[in-house]
């Protein structure tokens, strides 16, 4: 239940942040006189409207996005009143335009600084601790796993030799065979040197050290191996390697907040780090393609190929039903940053594309007029159809096949 809760709302918050969006292009076009006929939220069948003013509100049956009718936008829009042409937008000058243009993506890049302010400050952001070595603190687990592969324990599996040596949840680990350890990564890297057996493990327990023998298990385990960018890559080659059977018990909390004033200003902070994750993320997507079809015929599915609305939903219900709040208000933030930067790329019919238009028509009029010819006025849209159709069949398929792995093989956080 409270998945498909989680699931509904956040699909929810995007509508509201989609229609946000379009009351960005209108409330912008309106305060400079632009004319706005229509502002409606969702798609297909009117459910119902109202007239306020010259613009025309309503609520649409398909709760998918959102539109703005204003009056000139482009040479389909020019059906204005006589008397009212100098209200159509593209008698405006081009700097106005261009914040009418982008004022959607703004919105959603304000959406997504109040989520990051109101999770800093009140619900929780990921502990900037944990990103550094962690304390050897261990958490004794049921069993280890001997052959490579990644799963829970089951009935046949060896005891922990770490349980069975009398080790408890709790303990920080100093020393393996005499060779001291400084933290988790010191401790699984120092096991990876050390042979299977008899092995002295000093350990530091209420305050006091003291040295107990482990018998530590032999398990075969997948070789780590990290790409050009310093990220660990999946191989097909196994190692034989000691282990201790125990797991981190994190002794750093996982989320912390700030309060309202440092929380604005740590907010300012992780937006910056959102534009630059999000754009290093955008450019990555066309070789993450591939994998994306690999998930979708079967193969494990990479966490960091892209994901539709249904997936990032997904991920929401997920969020929800292990209650933990901030992750799904990160999550929302996260999609705002990247519709938004989406949105302002140069293409039809995105906003980017129209703004791009724009200022090539700025700077085409006045190069004609530096060489004093008369000015050729506005881009015919119409020639640009088939470039237009174009980028909305390449989006449509990359549509379709983000989410169709998101329902075959989707990406899960806790499961």
């Amino acid at each position: 239940m409270a998945y498909a809760l989680g699931i509904a709302l956040f699909a929810f918050a995007i509508f509201v942040s989609v229609c946000l969006h379009e009351a960005g292009h209108m409330l912008t076009a309106k305060a400079f006189g632009m004319k706005v006929t229509r502002y409606f939220a969702g798609f297909g069948p009117t459910i119902f409207s109202f007239r306020r003013g010259e613009t025309e509100y309503g609520l649409k049956a398909i709760p998918l996005g959102g539109f703005v009718k204003i009056v000139g936008m482009t040479p389909q829009d020019d059906d204005v009143e006589p008397g009212e042409e100098h209200r159509a937008m593209w008698k405006f000058p081009v700097w106005k335009r261009t914040v009418v243009l982008s004022a959607g993506s703004i919105t959603h890049f304000i959406l997504g600084f109040v989520i990051l302010w109101v999770c800093a400050s009140f619900v929780g952001m990921p502990n900037p601790a944990l990103a550094d070595p962690q304390p050897a603190v261990v958490a004794i687990q049921p069993c280890v796993v001997t052959e490579a592969a990644g799963r829970e324990c089951r009935e046949g599996d060896p005891a922990s030799p770490a349980g069975l040596a009398g080790l408890q949840d709790g303990d920080k680990v100093v020393a393996v065979a005499g060779t001291p350890v400084a933290n988790w990564d010191e401790l699984l890297n120092t096991l990876r040197s050390t042979p299977p057996g008899a092995t002295p493990v000093t350990v530091e327990r209420n305050g006091s050290q003291q040295t107990i023998t482990v018998d530590l298990a032999a398990v075969t385990r997948y070789k780590e191996r990290k790409n050009k960018d310093g990220e660990l890559v999946a191989t097909t080659e196994t190692e034989q390697r000691a282990a201790l059977g125990v797991g981190l018990k994190r002794v750093v909390p996982l989320e912390v907040t700030y309060g309202p004033v440092e929380g604005f200003t740590k907010a300012v902070g992780f937006t910056g780090d959102a534009f630059v994750g999000t754009w290093e993320a955008m450019k990555k997507i066309p070789e993450k393609l591939p994998k994306l079809w690999a998930a979708l015929t079967g193969e494990e599915r990479d966490p960091e190929t892209p994901i539709s609305v249904v997936g990032a939903s997904r991920l929401g219900g997920e969020t929800v039903e292990q209650s933990r709040w901030s992750l799904f208000l990160l999550i929302l933030a996260s999609l705002n940053f990247f519709v938004g930067i989406f949105n302002l790329l140069p293409l039809l019919p995105l906003d980017g594309g129209h703004i791009a238009i724009s200022w090539f028509e700025r700077a085409r009029s006045w190069i004609y007029a530096k060489f004093k010819r008369p000015d050729p006025g506005r881009v015919d849209y119409y020639k640009l159809m088939p470039l237009t159709y174009f980028v909305i069949l390449v989006g449509g398929a990359f549509t379709l096949l983000t989410v169709a792995a998101d329902i075959v093989n989707p990406i899960t956080i806790f499961r």
